[in-house]
Order: structure tokens, then C-alpha cells, then sequence
């Protein structure tokens, strides 16, 4: 299973829709993001690990959806390091880089 980017938002243009259940699917190495109007994402653990410059050999062991506003997540690694995820970074495109290349 991909995700389909076709449902992912502009960056900057999604509504706030918050998280109904997060998961990770350590056959997939993705996170199964559920949201309460009913859309999933497949979003790559890779993906999240190089947003929140995570070590390549940190093991996922927890993750804890943020129960007071259903805004976004947090994984917790052996390593003891922390990815915060955004309901915003699932639902929408990155934003565009005008021209540069870094």
C-alpha cells in the first residue's frame, strides 16, 4: 500500500482535522494515520525519521497520540530520541523550495 498524494493539500491550504488513531505497522515501516473525517494515510517511517533527523538504527518502541488536541503524535525510540509529527505534515504537500536545490 502507497500513499496517494492525490489526497494530500498544498502546503498551507489543509483544514485542521484531527487524529482519530495512529499505529505503527513494522511490516510496512509506516505509521497508519487515521483522522476523524474517515481519510488514512500510509505515511513512510523514513520519511519521519528524515523530517526529524532520527538515527537510521532507532527502533520505534512507543507511540503516543497527543490525547488534549488530537493534533499530532510523538514517537519515542530506544535511542532515546523524539519525532513530533503534525496532523499538518500527513495532510499536506511539503512546501515547494523556489528553485532551490540544497
Amino acid at each position: 500500500m502507497k500513499t496517494n498524494q492525490n489526497l494530500k493539500k498544498p502546503f498551507g491550504t489543509a483544514q485542521m482535522v484531527d487524529i482519530a488513531h495512529v499505529r505503527y505497522l513494522a511490516w510496512e515501516d509506516a505509521f497508519d494515520v487515521e483522522f476523524e473525517d474517515g481519510l488514512s494515510f500510509l505515511e513512510p517511517h523514513a520519511t519521519i525519521r528524515k523530517a526529524n533527523r532520527i538515527s537510521g538504527r532507532a527502533i520505534p518502541v512507543e507511540v503516543m497520540l497527543d490525547t488534549e488536541t488530537h493534533g499530532g503524535f510523538e514517537v519515542r525510540y530506544d535511542t532515546g530520541e523524539v519525532a513530533e509529527v503534525s496532523w499538518a505534515f500527513i495532510r499536506e504537500l511539503p512546501p515547494k523550495r523556489n528553485g532551490r536545490k540544497d
